[in-house]
């Protein structure tokens, strides 16, 4: 069999393997086609509405384009580690919920990582065991870790995709990167991923990408504030509905409304997996339009903010700057007229930062003409080993715009 797939960012993506077809026509992937990429980074950029399902299939089709690359070159991989990884990059988003991160810290204290890895082993068992290679490559227990390497890794198509994928669809020129050359540019050495010395400088690229589009699109101020919202509203949302109150929601949204769930809840009742998969962007939205006119006054008028993207505003502080916060933090009269329960729903103060390179996790390396392999912050004469990429962490304030 062999199915074409027309793809806005790499062209046309071929599907040419029975089981990934099978995998890709499960109803469990194709609830991504309803889980935005962005979350709510479309008030800011309207064009930001691809899903995860888009860029889980790009991710499919640089990996197809990394194996044939390493293959050309010798690299040992078989046709099932082939189709192993190919399918642990397909699924390695399947996990996420609708508007990720919010719910992930508000509605289900468990990770999307987690839940990805639940997902493929539920999959694993209705498909007989076929997916016990791509479950290995995915946990990191497989043999060859360069494997692992190209689905999670500070240089995986994963990223390279998302960075091609979401430049494109914000229209933002900074996130554009030459995934191509990347490619190209990939060897094995000793079992673990590296780039050829030609590449250096587009690895340079990419890297600065990933901090520019963090900053610009992924920390955005208003995309910042927007999900700020959306993460009050369920936490409103779910403390009413913990108290008796019986919101409007879908049958799944309610179960997670009106329940604690951890890991071992999850575990322990496959029910909770199995409430998680009806879930998607649609069960939010409709709620919080409908909770638009709910009589609680906090629910509702931050609901309406949302829908009519009345946004609270965000201002961002370095570190050195403790004194303006608090002197701010005082300017803010507003809420010395609030009580103490609807306070912490109109202001919010944390911390977020910004790592293009970590020197802490798995390594970029650099393969030289000679063959010696060094980790790229101790190349010479490069961003950052001149320090230029080292992480930046902010000090917010999200506040009600008077």
């Amino acid at each position: 069999m062999r199915k074409i797939i027309n793809d806005p960012v790499h062209g046309f993506i071929t599907i040419d393997d029975a089981l990934i077809y099978t995998i890709i026509s499960h109803p469990y992937y194709q609830r991504l086609r309803r889980i935005k990429q962005m979350a709510l980074a479309y008030l800011v950029y309207p064009g930001a509405v691809h899903t995860r399902l888009h860029h889980s299939l790009g991710a499919y089709h640089l990996m197809h384009n990394a194996i044939h690359e390493l293959k050309s070159k010798e690299v040992n991989i078989s046709y099932e580690e082939e189709q192993g990884a190919k399918i642990a990059i397909l699924l390695h988003d399947i996990g996420h919920g609708p508007f990720s991160h919010a719910l992930e810290h508000t509605l289900v204290d468990v990770n999307h990582e987690q839940l990805s890895l639940m997902i493929m082993q539920k999959l694993n068992i209705e498909l007989n065991g076929q997916l016990d290679l791509a479950i290995a490559i995915f946990t990191n227990q497989y043999s060859k870790k360069f494997l692992h390497q190209l689905v999670s890794s500070q240089l995986d198509v994963d990223r390279l995709d998302y960075l091609a994928r979401d430049s494109f669809f914000t229209g933002v020129s900074e996130g554009v990167i030459g995934y191509d050359r990347i490619i190209k540019m990939m060897m094995v050495i000793d079992d673990e991923l590296v780039v050829e010395e030609k590449g250096l400088h587009s690895i340079e690229k990419f890297l600065i990408a990933r901090r520019l589009m963090y900053w610009q699109v992924y920390l955005h101020k208003t995309v910042l504030s927007s999900e700020l919202m959306l993460v009050n509203i369920l936490k409103r949302a779910k403390e009413l509905r913990m108290a008796g109150d019986l919101l409007f929601a879908t049958p799944a949204f309610d179960f997670f409304l009106s329940r604690i769930l951890t890991m071992d809840e999850f575990v322990q009742d496959e029910d909770c997996l199995t409430r998680f998969l009806q879930l998607d962007d649609n069960d939010i939205i409709s709620s919080v339009k409908v909770w638009a006119s709910h009589p609680d006054p906090i629910l509702s008028d931050l609901c309406q903010r949302l829908n009519g993207r009345k946004l609270f505003k965000v201002l961002f502080f370095s570190d050195h700057q403790h004194a303006e916060v608090q002197e701010f933090k005082k300017s803010l009269n507003y809420l010395d007229e609030m009580s103490n329960v609807a306070r912490p729903y109109y202001f919010l103060e944390d911390e977020t930062s910004n790592r293009a390179y970590n020197t802490g996790d798995e390594k970029i390396k650099i393969l030289y003409k000679n063959g010696q392999v060094k980790e790229i912050s101790q190349v010479q004469d490069t961003l950052i080993s001149a320090g230029l990429l080292l992480p930046i962490k902010k000090h917010y304030i999200c506040y009600l715009r008077q």
